[in-house]
Formats: structure tokens, sequence, C-alpha cells
């Protein structure tokens, strides 16, 4: 077996990433073998030297492809070499020295507590299993803060309406018990109700799906946020992204302590939760002004 079969086995069954995550990876080691075929006539990623893999980032620059993309294949290098270390294929990593090429900072932009009231509010959704689906899935994308990939892979077994509570599996099959609101409960009873009503259901296991009774997919969740965002919010990216973005900016606006966030979010770190402290700010700043003794003197 050679070793990106070898790495791409440990990604599945050690680190347990996810089929898109491990396809990503392979495709960026492929695409750095063929760079070294056709500049070096030579194929074994094992005799690799910082200088050829210095020539495939100036190649994919020259060639318009973003920094952050190209900082996010030699991320799949450095784990690959990593992996070699890990089994002694290798005695030290070719990318020991490397240094990440500078990028941009994205501000990501949450969407009003007053765009959210609109959307959820003032919009008027169809009447039936489709409408009352959609408003439920922007519903509780705003009020947990999941992942559309969680979102889309919850099953009727994930739910306890009893407890009001969902179980989610987000990254690396790591599961995590989420509340919901009394109000997103009568939500999803009326769902199942309308739910029942399909016909020909193949993914009968999942919560939500599609008029044909079929499991919903990424791009199907992303057109949904975007088409009823778009009524309400002129912010140029609407996505489900966006509004778990704005779930953790709201919590934190409204006085919810980082680490609860965190939970929510299901991140494995505090530094991952940080990036959503920025929009709250002004918040806090305001919070400060009034509470302090000193700021009234």
């Amino acid at each position: 077996m050679n070793t990106i079969n070898s790495f791409s086995d440990y990604l599945k069954l050690e680190k347990n990433y996810s089929l898109h995550t491990v396809n990503a990876y392979v495709n960026d080691l492929l695409f750095f073998q063929e760079f070294l075929k056709s500049e070096f006539e030579h194929d074994d990623l094992i005799e690799v030297n910082y200088s050829m893999i210095r020539s495939w980032i100036v190649s994919m620059v020259d060639n318009g492809i973003s920094n952050n993309s190209v900082n996010r294949k030699i991320s799949s290098l450095k784990a690959f070499y990593k992996f070699l270390l890990k089994i002694k294929k290798i005695e030290f990593s070719p990318l020991l020295k490397h240094k990440s090429l500078k990028t941009p900072k994205k501000i990501q932009i949450p969407f009003s507590e007053k765009e959210l009231n609109n959307v959820l509010n003032c919009i008027k959704y169809s009447e039936g299993f489709e409408g009352i689906r959609d408003k439920l899935i922007i519903d509780l994308f705003y009020t947990t803060g999941i992942r559309r990939a969680e979102l889309i892979n919850l099953k009727l077994q994930n739910l306890d309406l009893s407890s009001n509570t969902l179980k989610v599996l987000g990254k690396r099959n790591k599961e995590r018990i989420i509340p919901i609101l009394p109000i997103i409960s009568n939500q999803i009873k009326s769902y199942l109700s309308e739910r029942a009503q399909i016909e020909n259901v193949k993914d009968f296991d999942y919560l939500f799906l599609m008029l044909k009774g079929v499991k919903m997919n990424d791009s199907f969740v992303y057109r949904i946020i975007n088409y009823y965002f778009s009524n309400v919010s002129e912010k140029v990216k609407k996505s489900p992204h966006i509004l778990r973005h704005t779930f953790a900016t709201h919590m934190l606006n409204n006085g919810a302590d980082l680490n609860s966030v965190k939970e929510l979010l299901g991140h494995s770190s505090l530094a991952s939760t940080q990036v959503y402290t920025h929009n709250s700010l002004s918040e806090l700043k305001k919070v400060y002004g009034n509470a302090h003794p000193r700021s009234q003197k």
C-alpha cells in the first residue's frame, strides 16, 4: 500500500475525519505529486525537500491561486509529513521551518436582531410542509448555532422533545447534547405532523427531508437561507455559517459567557470561539461604560 493510501486510512480510521475532508487532503497530495512529476521528473513524496515545496508554492501563486488556498494545501502536506514522522518513514519534516503566506483577515458580519426578527416574524412562509420546514431550519440554526452538516444529518432518534434537547454529531464524530427552546419543540412537532404526510419517503431516519422524501444536501440548505435572508438583508454573505456566527454573537452580546458558547458550538478549544468576540466589543463597551463607577465622573 502506498503512503497516500496509508495516510488516507489514518485520517479516516484514527482521526475520524469526514470523507469530504479526507478527499481534500488526498487531492492536495496528488496535486503536489503531479507538480513534482512535471517539474522535477520525481514522484516520491518521501524524498522531497523544502526547495521543491517552495517551487510549488511559487507556481500556485503565479497561477492566481489565493494565499488562503495555498496555505490550505500546505496544511495538507504538513499533516502528511507529520504522519510519515509518526510511522518513522522520515526523520524530519521538509516543512519544519515553513511560514504560512499572509492572508487578509475576513470579518464575518452577523445578521442583526432586527433582520432575524424580520425573517422569522414578518415574512409570509408558504403553508404546508415546505414553509414549516424552512422556517424551522432558520430558527434552529439561529437558536442552536449548529453547523450545516450537523443539521442535515440530524436523525429522528436524535430528538428528545420531552427534555427539549437534540443530540448532534459534530466534527470528528464528537457527540454533544444541545438544549432547544420550547418554541422550537413546538415547531418541530408541527413539522413532524406535515412530514408524516409525505409519500414514498426514502430517507426515513433523517429529520429534515426534501419534498421528494430524500435527505437534504448542502447546496439545498444554503439556497433556503440565501433566499429568505435576501428579502430582509443587504449583506453580501447570507449563509448557514453566518447564522451560526449570528447565534454566537447575539449570545455573547446578551451576557452569555464564552465557555458556554464554546460548548454549545461544539468547539474543542476557546480559541475557536474567541473569533466571535470582536463583534461583541461594542456591546461590551456599552455595558462597561454604564456599569463602572469611574465612567460617571
